[in-house]
């Protein structure tokens, strides 16, 4: 027998040999309340569906039919297409519309912040959201703001 010091990385470790199975519990959406700035609404906020990066092992399909199950409206999504692509989910966003969800793309990269201008659309489109009571969603890779 070996010594422990001379064995193998590879007679331990069979992640190559079996595939990761997706994630099964549903996705989970933090309801942020908007009473602090008058408003009756909440705002959820939830990782991006879908998702397979690193440890995440996400079903796009699953959690896309628990969004449009929870009454989800329209969805702000800040990931830029080289992210979505980098997440495995280049489709996410045909896919909200085929899901009948109204999609607010505003690419943001990683790390990054939006100009004023920019700052100030996604705060009219998000106004204009709220004010016609729609069932309205903040999406990030991990689902912190």
């Amino acid at each position: 027998m070996k010594p422990p010091s001379l064995l193998q990385t590879s007679e331990f470790d069979s992640s190559d040999e079996e595939p990761i199975e997706d994630e099964q519990t549903p996705i989970q959406i933090s309801w942020l309340p908007l009473s602090r700035v008058n408003c009756s609404q909440f705002l959820g906020l939830c990782a991006l569906p879908g998702c397979k990066f690193k440890n995440v092992r996400r079903n796009i399909q699953k959690d896309t039919e628990e969004l449009k199950s929870y009454g989800i409206q329209d969805i702000f999504v800040f990931c830029t297409r080289g992210e979505l692509s980098k997440y495995r989910v280049p489709n996410l966003l045909d896919l909200y519309h085929q899901y009948g969800i109204i999609t607010h793309h505003h690419p943001i990269p990683d790390g990054g912040t939006p100009n004023i201008a920019s700052c100030c659309e996604i705060m009219e489109e998000l106004a204009i959201c709220l004010k016609n009571n729609r069932k309205t969603l903040i999406q990030a890779f991990r689902g912190v703001l």
